[in-house]
């Protein structure tokens, strides 16, 4: 298991939560909200598909928090 920790400073909710949607069929998916992150605990059959399903919902829940920055 992998725990992604999105600081909601940085991250939109609806970001992680869009980024966790298009991926939840890859693996896993636990979200928890905290006072200060979003928290998405990860799992996959294997620990090198973890890796890759972790760091690319990471990179989604980024650019997808980073468009919404951009809009007015």
């Amino acid at each position: 298991m992998i725990e992604l920790r999105f600081h909601r400073d940085v991250y939109a909710g609806e970001a992680v939560d869009a980024a966790a949607n298009l991926f939840a069929r890859f693996g896993r998916l636990e979200r928890i909200e905290e006072p200060t992150h979003w928290v998405v605990r990860v799992t996959a059959r294997d620990p090198a598909r973890e890796r890759q399903l972790a760091g690319e919902l990471g990179n989604h829940a980024l650019g997808l928090s980073a468009e919404r920055r951009g809009q007015p």
